[in-house]
């Protein structure tokens, strides 16, 4: 995972008009932008110094303040894992740093509302960059990064925009499409799981690799190893589509994946620091492991050859985190 964890106040939107008198149009009932680019802007310069904080002094309740969804749920076990072993804090600090940002916002009736930042920063190799899905419920809740993808800027489908400039969000059902967004979780974590669906996604390292990869560690010399796979699709991990130029889409979603390795009498398990903090009860014979994974997929149109040119969902972007870990 490309992160600097395991290797490693938002005022509420008004939009007011220059008419006779001033009038406000509320974000419930009202297609407006989601957050107007200042905004943005400062949103993502306060996850910076709020995650720079909570990462010099290892402190999950600060990143709790600017992070949710999948990214919390990853990068929050990691904090904790790192404080139970550095209570002290983080001796090879080093501030994460933006550059070059730019931001998608899409004209939204309701909530929630998102928005993302697309940004280059002081991580991870030359010509990457980060996409940070920023999220809020209501007006009175603070943004807080639900998912974030890391890629390149070739390796992203261009957006469909309106003539402001402003990105188009879909709805979870989806129906134009190859596989409908809200759908994306389950049938990922039932091609996982036993190959359901294989003809819809594109062959790569998320997933006919990690097929092989699986079925040869299902069973060793030393071990048997089981897998599970589930869908995360409530609340903050709910899935966000955008429409993309072919008429396909570009979706950002959520999954859960757990294994749970038996050994053979008198092996000697190896178990890492990070892990034996975020571990219950003590590994004699058998040790499960709880990952969550969030991932950032591009979607053709329905009967069509896009989302790659192959007609099928094709990876961009999974980062995988390790959650809770349990012993016996």
């Amino acid at each position: 995972m490309i992160r600097r964890r395991l290797a490693l106040g938002a005022a509420a939107l008004a939009l007011v008009l220059p008419l006779a008198g001033c009038m406000t149009v509320h974000g419930e009932r009202a297609d407006i932008p989601s957050v107007a680019p200042a905004e943005a802007a400062k949103v993502l310069a306060n996850f910076a110094a709020v995650d720079n904080q909570a990462t010099k002094t290892w402190n999950p309740q600060l990143l709790g303040q600017i992070e949710s969804g999948p990214l919390g749920a990853i990068d929050g076990a990691g904090v904790r894992a790192k404080h139970a072993n550095n209570p002290g804090g983080n001796p090879q600090f080093s501030a994460l740093k933006f550059s070059d940002s730019t931001f998608w916002i899409p004209k939204q009736v309701g909530w929630p509302k998102f928005f993302v930042a697309d940004t280059a920063t002081n991580r991870g190799a030359d010509g990457t960059r980060w996409l940070l899905l920023f999220r809020r419920g209501a007006a009175s809740e603070p943004w807080r990064a639900a998912f974030l993808a890391v890629t390149t800027a070739d390796s992203l489908p261009a957006l469909a925009t309106d003539q402001g400039g402003h990105v188009e969000p879909l709805p979870l059902t989806g129906g134009d499409l190859l596989l409908p967004p809200g759908k994306l979780g389950t049938a990922y974590t039932g091609y996982l799981q036993d190959g359901t669906g294989a003809d819809a996604f594109a062959k790569g390292a998320a997933t006919s690799q990690l097929r092989t990869t699986r079925q040869d560690q299902a069973r060793t010399p030393n071990s048997v190893t089981q897998y599970a796979d589930q869908p995360a699709d409530q609340g903050d991990f709910a899935p966000v589509a955008l429409r993309t130029k072919d008429g396909g889409a570009l979706v950002f979603f959520g999954t859960r994946h757990q294994s749970k390795s038996t050994y053979r009498a008198g092996y000697d398990l190896a178990i890492d620091p990070d892990t034996r903090a975020l571990m219950t009860g003590t590994p004699k014979t058998s040790v499960t492991l709880s990952h969550v994974a969030q991932e950032l997929v591009t979607v053709p149109k329905s009967g069509s050859g896009s989302g790659g040119g192959s007609g099928q969902v094709v990876f961009v972007s999974r980062l995988v985190g390790l959650v809770s870990a349990a012993g016996e």
